[in-house]
């Protein structure tokens, strides 16, 4: 459990309807080109206008875009083409958002759903702004940077016909401290334990207070530079891959890994892996100010249940229940000597006691 209460998409990928796809579509292959989706008198997504666009450049060299309506919502899709596997995904969509209900939805492999459900999503903040924030989880980092690339498309793309404020967007990705950490000699480390060690042990705030006494302590200068400047700051605009994110900390002194933690509230759009809604131990760390309206989407469900156990299970083995054995029975002996010290003070501040009253009753 979560303190979410989400509109939930599950993303399930049909990997029996493998097809080749056209990049025009937000795809990833390219075959025969879709066909395009015009106006229909029983068009139940409110007139869908496709096509190719009158008006602007193709982002990425990819495609010139389109507008069109689903109901009240004013669609802004990067790709000049759009499947009907899309444009029906879109309109089942809206459908649950308007209800605010749980959703699952599934597409054929390849036929680009993740900026589908951007495009429809963060068209949908804008006919709706009581939506604050969508929460976009992955699996894995590439699929995180993917996302936001294509929300960085995207955004570009709805900024030629919304001007400034189509750009007016903050999005970002947050993944471990692995993944984003710029210090010179933690960032060099491969393995996640270790950088979460070594991190903690220079970052920890009896640390930096043993610091003001003793200047030879290792501290973290970007660590820092976050708590002194970016903890009061915020982000410009924009959508912030982890690269961004790593380039930014090292031009402002600033750790992208915090930085990144402070900015989760203030942000519209925020894209990370399953666990950091899933595993309570880092949602009530992580995602504990994220609003109850958001919109939270699982990308690759299919997955979600080998990630709830990972999440929730310990691993151990014979070792580690030896380690904890001796450890039981050191803690054990430290306890009875403290009793044992208690027992004793308590027993001769009792006589001291008997022996004060005697001598003022004499």
């Amino acid at each position: 459990r979560t303190s979410f209460s989400p509109l939930l998409d599950l993303l399930v990928p049909r990997a029996w309807e493998r097809r080749k796809v056209d990049r025009a579509a937000g795809g990833r292959e390219r075959d025969q080109p879709p066909p395009r989706c015009r106006r229909g008198p029983g068009d139940s997504a409110g007139g869908l206008v496709g096509g190719r666009s009158a008006v602007g450049r193709a982002w990425g060299g990819l495609a010139q875009g389109m507008i069109f309506n689903i109901d009240e919502v004013t669609v802004y899709f990067p790709y000049d083409y759009i499947y009907k596997e899309q444009k029906d995904y879109m309109v089942e969509l809206k459908r649950a958002l308007d209800a605010k209900q749980h959703c699952m939805l599934e597409m054929p492999t390849g036929t680009g759903k993740t900026i589908t459900l951007l495009s429809l999503i963060t068209s949908y903040q804008i006919a709706h702004p009581e939506v604050p924030k969508l929460v976009y989880c992955t699996r894995t980092v590439p699929e995180m940077e993917k996302a936001l690339e294509e929300l960085d498309g995207l955004i570009k793309y709805r900024a030629k016909y919304l001007g400034d404020d189509g750009a007016k967007i903050l999005a970002l990705g947050l993944s471990s401290r692995r993944n984003m950490c710029v210090h010179p000699v933690i960032s060099t480390e491969s393995d996640r334990v270790t950088v979460d060690a070594k991190c903690r042990s220079i970052t920890a705030s009896w640390v930096r207070s043993r610091r003001d006494q003793d200047s030879s302590i290792e501290v973290c200068d970007f660590f820092d530079g976050f708590d002194q400047h970016g903890s009061q700051s915020l982000l410009d605009p924009g959508v912030y891959t982890l690269d961004r994110l790593r380039e930014l900390g090292k031009s402002r002194g600033w750790c992208p890994y915090f930085t990144a933690r402070h900015m989760i509230k203030f942000c519209n759009v925020v894209v990370y892996n399953y666990a950091y809604v899933i595993d309570p131990k880092i949602s009530q760390l992580v995602s504990r100010d994220i609003e109850k309206e958001s919109i939270l989407v699982f990308d690759e469900a299919h997955n979600i249940d080998n990630v709830c156990i990972e999440a929730l299970s310990v691993n151990f083995n014979k070792k580690t229940l030896e380690g904890a054995t001796r450890n039981l029975g050191t803690l054990g002996r430290a306890i009875d000597r403290c009793k044992e010290t208690n027992a004793q003070q308590l027993q001769q501040e009792y006589n001291r006691l008997v022996q004060g009253m005697r001598q003022e009753g004499g």
